[in-house]
C-alpha cells in the first residue's frame, strides 16, 4: 500500500551524520509536533537528483521556513557516508537534513520503493515530495518518471503551503 494524504508516517529509523559520526533518528523524532517537508531522490549524485531536484529545495529552504516549515529533509536509499558527501558537495549546509535509508526500509514501508535494477542501481526510492504536519501526510507528489523532477519540485510543494 502506498502512503497517501491523511496517513501517518510509519515509525522508521534513518541514519544521519552528526559531529560524532553516524547516528539513528526516527520519524517520530524528526517530524513529531512539527511542520515538515520530506522529499526523496532515487540516488545521491545522480544527474536529475543533483541538477534538478535538490537545488530547488536548497534555494527555497528559507521560503519554506518563512511559511512555518520546521524541517526540510531529503531521503535516499544510500548510505549515510554517501549522503554526507553529497550534502557537503552541494553546499546544502544546515538547510536540508539528509536521511539515509540504506536498505530501503522506509521506502518499502511507505510503498514508494523503486526497482532501478535495469539501470544498475538496485532498490531505490521513487522521487516524491510531501508536506507533513506532526508526521501526518498533508500533500504528496510522486513522479511517474524517476528522471523528472516537476511534480515533486520545491516550487510545486511551496504552492501547497
Amino acid at each position: 500500500m502506498t502512503i497517501a494524504p491523511g496517513t501517518h508516517l510509519p515509525n522508521a529509523k534513518f541514519k544521519i551524520m552528526t559531529a560524532n559520526g553516524p547516528a539513528d533518528v526516527s520519524t517520530d523524532e524528526l517530524f513529531g509536533g512539527k511542520k515538515a517537508v520530506l522529499f526523496a531522490v532515487p540516488g545521491a549524485f545522480t544527474p536529475t537528483c543533483s541538477l534538478a531536484h535538490l537545488p530547488g529545495f536548497i534555494e527555497h529552504a528559507d521560503d519554506f521556513k518563512a511559511k512555518g516549515v520546521d524541517v526540510v529533509a531529503c531521503t535516499a536509499v544510500n548510505d549515510v557516508f554517501v549522503l554526507d558527501a553529497w550534502a557537503k558537495s552541494t553546499g546544502a549546509g544546515d538547510k536540508i537534513v539528509f536521511l539515509a535509508d540504506g536498505s530501503g526500509d522506509f521506502a518499502k514501508a511507505i510503498g514508494l520503493d523503486l526497482d532501478a535494477g535495469g539501470f544498475g542501481l538496485g532498490l531505490r526510492s521513487k522521487r516524491y515530495a510531501m508536506l507533513l504536519e506532526d508526521g501526518v501526510v498533508k500533500a504528496l507528489h510522486v513522479e511517474e518518471n524517476p528522471s523528472v523532477a516537476e511534480a515533486s519540485s520545491a516550487d510545486r510543494l511551496l504552492a501547497d503551503l
